[in-house]
Protein backbone atom coordinates (compact mmCIF):
# COMPACT_ATOMS: atom_id res chain seq x y z
CA UNK A 1 0.00 0.00 0.00
CA UNK A 2 2.84 2.28 0.85
CA UNK A 3 3.93 2.28 -2.57
CA UNK A 4 0.47 3.61 -4.11
CA UNK A 5 0.51 6.58 -1.83
CA UNK A 6 2.25 9.85 -3.20
CA UNK A 7 2.91 12.77 -1.46
CA UNK A 8 2.46 16.24 -3.64
CA UNK A 9 2.92 18.75 -1.52
CA UNK A 10 1.89 20.27 1.92
CA UNK A 11 -0.93 17.92 3.01
CA UNK A 12 -1.87 16.83 -0.74
CA UNK A 13 -1.65 12.56 -1.35
CA UNK A 14 -2.66 10.72 -4.09
CA UNK A 15 -3.73 6.92 -3.86
CA UNK A 16 -3.65 4.80 -6.51
CA UNK A 17 -5.55 1.67 -6.64
CA UNK A 18 -8.64 0.84 -7.94
CA UNK A 19 -9.81 4.12 -7.32
CA UNK A 20 -7.62 7.24 -7.37
CA UNK A 21 -8.00 9.36 -4.07
CA UNK A 22 -6.90 12.83 -3.15
CA UNK A 23 -6.65 14.61 -0.32
CA UNK A 24 -6.68 18.30 0.01
CA UNK A 25 -5.63 19.09 -3.53
CA UNK A 26 -2.80 21.90 -3.50
CA UNK A 27 -0.19 22.96 -5.97
CA UNK A 28 -0.68 20.45 -8.19
CA UNK A 29 1.20 19.81 -11.20
CA UNK A 30 -0.78 19.38 -14.96
CA UNK A 31 -1.89 15.97 -15.92
CA UNK A 32 -1.83 14.05 -12.55
CA UNK A 33 -4.40 11.53 -12.72
CA UNK A 34 -8.21 12.22 -12.95
CA UNK A 35 -10.18 12.22 -9.01
CA UNK A 36 -12.68 9.39 -8.50
CA UNK A 37 -12.57 10.96 -4.51
CA UNK A 38 -11.41 13.83 -3.14
CA UNK A 39 -11.02 14.33 0.56
CA UNK A 40 -11.15 17.68 2.11
CA UNK A 41 -10.50 18.88 5.80
CA UNK A 42 -11.03 22.60 5.66
CA UNK A 43 -12.08 25.51 3.96
CA UNK A 44 -8.80 27.06 3.78
CA UNK A 45 -6.98 28.17 0.50
CA UNK A 46 -4.10 25.64 0.94
CA UNK A 47 -6.81 22.96 1.61
CA UNK A 48 -9.72 23.65 -0.32
CA UNK A 49 -8.20 24.95 -3.98
CA UNK A 50 -10.87 24.96 -6.29
CA UNK A 51 -8.71 25.83 -9.22
CA UNK A 52 -6.24 22.87 -8.36
CA UNK A 53 -9.67 20.60 -7.46
CA UNK A 54 -10.66 21.38 -11.34
CA UNK A 55 -7.42 20.25 -13.05
CA UNK A 56 -8.28 16.92 -11.50
CA UNK A 57 -11.95 16.18 -11.76
CA UNK A 58 -14.14 14.35 -13.83
CA UNK A 59 -17.98 14.56 -14.38
CA UNK A 60 -18.41 11.28 -11.34
CA UNK A 61 -15.78 13.15 -9.16
CA UNK A 62 -17.37 12.68 -5.47
CA UNK A 63 -16.06 15.42 -3.02
CA UNK A 64 -15.82 14.67 0.75
CA UNK A 65 -15.56 17.93 2.54
CA UNK A 66 -15.94 19.79 5.77
CA UNK A 67 -19.65 21.92 5.98
CA UNK A 68 -17.11 25.14 6.07
CA UNK A 69 -16.18 24.66 2.21
CA UNK A 70 -20.02 25.30 1.42
CA UNK A 71 -19.57 26.83 -1.52
CA UNK A 72 -16.76 26.86 -2.60
CA UNK A 73 -16.81 23.32 -4.64
CA UNK A 74 -18.99 22.37 -7.42
CA UNK A 75 -20.35 18.88 -8.49
CA UNK A 76 -21.14 15.96 -6.31
CA UNK A 77 -19.90 17.19 -2.50
CA UNK A 78 -20.89 15.21 0.66
CA UNK A 79 -20.67 18.18 3.40
CA UNK A 80 -19.34 16.50 6.98
CA UNK A 81 -18.58 16.88 10.43
CA UNK A 82 -16.59 15.65 13.05
CA UNK A 83 -18.05 11.94 14.03
CA UNK A 84 -20.28 10.78 10.76
CA UNK A 85 -19.56 7.61 8.76
CA UNK A 86 -20.48 6.89 5.41
CA UNK A 87 -19.60 5.09 1.98
CA UNK A 88 -18.75 6.75 -1.17
CA UNK A 89 -17.88 4.50 -4.30
CA UNK A 90 -17.06 1.44 -1.70
CA UNK A 91 -14.76 3.39 0.13
CA UNK A 92 -15.82 3.71 4.07
CA UNK A 93 -15.12 7.00 5.41
CA UNK A 94 -14.95 8.30 8.91
CA UNK A 95 -14.73 11.77 10.10
CA UNK A 96 -12.34 12.65 13.05
CA UNK A 97 -12.04 16.21 14.60
CA UNK A 98 -9.52 18.49 13.71
CA UNK A 99 -8.55 21.11 15.48
CA UNK A 100 -6.12 23.93 17.73
CA UNK A 101 -5.65 23.90 21.08
CA UNK A 102 -2.95 26.38 21.79
CA UNK A 103 -3.77 28.93 18.89
CA UNK A 104 -6.80 29.92 16.79
CA UNK A 105 -6.18 29.32 13.24
CA UNK A 106 -8.29 25.86 13.48
CA UNK A 107 -11.00 26.33 16.04
CA UNK A 108 -12.79 23.50 17.49
CA UNK A 109 -16.23 25.13 16.86
CA UNK A 110 -15.26 25.49 12.83
CA UNK A 111 -16.17 22.08 12.41
CA UNK A 112 -13.10 21.18 10.62
CA UNK A 113 -12.08 17.23 10.17
CA UNK A 114 -9.70 14.56 9.72
CA UNK A 115 -10.62 11.60 7.79
CA UNK A 116 -9.89 7.37 8.13
CA UNK A 117 -10.90 5.83 5.12
CA UNK A 118 -10.24 2.26 4.16
CA UNK A 119 -8.06 1.58 0.96
CA UNK A 120 -6.86 -1.95 0.10
CA UNK A 121 -7.65 -3.36 3.72
CA UNK A 122 -5.38 -0.82 5.12
CA UNK A 123 -7.11 2.02 7.11
CA UNK A 124 -5.73 5.27 6.77
CA UNK A 125 -5.48 8.61 9.24
CA UNK A 126 -4.96 12.06 7.13
CA UNK A 127 -5.14 14.57 10.24
CA UNK A 128 -6.21 17.66 8.63
CA UNK A 129 -4.00 20.84 10.26
CA UNK A 130 -4.63 19.57 14.16
CA UNK A 131 -2.88 19.85 17.15
CA UNK A 132 -2.13 16.92 19.41
CA UNK A 133 -5.65 16.33 20.74
CA UNK A 134 -7.66 13.96 22.95
CA UNK A 135 -9.67 12.24 20.38
CA UNK A 136 -6.37 10.71 18.82
CA UNK A 137 -6.31 8.28 21.72
CA UNK A 138 -9.52 7.36 19.92
CA UNK A 139 -8.11 6.86 16.56
CA UNK A 140 -7.04 3.14 15.39
CA UNK A 141 -5.00 2.85 11.51
CA UNK A 142 -2.52 1.19 9.74
CA UNK A 143 -0.90 4.70 8.33
CA UNK A 144 -0.94 7.81 9.81
CA UNK A 145 -0.78 10.93 8.40
CA UNK A 146 0.63 13.77 10.80
CA UNK A 147 1.14 17.51 9.98
CA UNK A 148 4.81 18.54 11.36
CA UNK A 149 5.30 21.84 10.95
CA UNK A 150 4.12 24.00 13.92
CA UNK A 151 3.09 27.55 13.79
CA UNK A 152 -0.45 26.37 12.61
CA UNK A 153 -0.63 22.80 13.57
CA UNK A 154 1.45 20.17 15.17
CA UNK A 155 5.06 20.77 16.17
CA UNK A 156 7.49 18.01 15.84
CA UNK A 157 7.44 16.93 19.56
CA UNK A 158 3.55 17.07 19.55
CA UNK A 159 2.86 15.05 16.47
CA UNK A 160 5.63 12.38 17.90
CA UNK A 161 2.84 12.82 21.24
CA UNK A 162 0.74 11.73 19.05
CA UNK A 163 1.63 9.12 17.20
CA UNK A 164 2.52 7.66 20.54
CA UNK A 165 -0.99 7.77 21.51
CA UNK A 166 -2.32 6.69 17.95
CA UNK A 167 0.09 3.72 17.32
CA UNK A 168 0.14 3.07 13.36
CA UNK A 169 2.48 0.85 12.39
CA UNK A 170 3.31 3.77 10.16
CA UNK A 171 3.71 7.41 10.23
CA UNK A 172 4.10 9.61 7.16
CA UNK A 173 4.88 13.41 7.96
CA UNK A 174 2.85 16.46 6.18
CA UNK A 175 2.25 19.53 6.48
CA UNK A 176 5.64 21.36 5.82
CA UNK A 177 7.78 22.91 2.36
CA UNK A 178 5.01 24.83 0.88
CA UNK A 179 3.36 27.36 3.64
CA UNK A 180 5.51 26.71 6.61
CA UNK A 181 7.90 24.47 7.68
CA UNK A 182 11.18 22.88 5.77
CA UNK A 183 11.92 19.50 4.87
CA UNK A 184 13.87 19.44 8.46
CA UNK A 185 10.97 18.99 10.03
CA UNK A 186 9.85 15.42 8.65
CA UNK A 187 13.31 14.43 9.14
CA UNK A 188 13.32 15.37 13.05
CA UNK A 189 10.08 13.34 13.42
CA UNK A 190 11.75 10.51 11.75
CA UNK A 191 14.23 10.72 14.63
CA UNK A 192 12.26 11.37 17.08
CA UNK A 193 9.71 8.98 16.29
CA UNK A 194 10.54 5.12 17.69
CA UNK A 195 8.11 3.78 15.11
CA UNK A 196 8.14 3.76 12.07
CA UNK A 197 8.28 6.60 9.66
CA UNK A 198 8.17 6.84 6.04
CA UNK A 199 8.79 10.02 4.23
CA UNK A 200 7.29 10.92 1.06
Amino acid sequence: MLENIHRIVHDCFRFDGPLTVYTDPFKLPDKLPQADVVLISHEHFDHCSPEDLAKIAKKDTVYVASESCKGKIKGDVRLVKPGQQLEVRGITIETVPAYNTNKNFHPKGAGHVGYIFTLEGQRIYFAGDTDHIPEMKNIRCDIALLPVSGTYVMTVDEAVAAANDIKPKTVIPMHYGAIVGSDNDPLAFKKKYKGETVIK
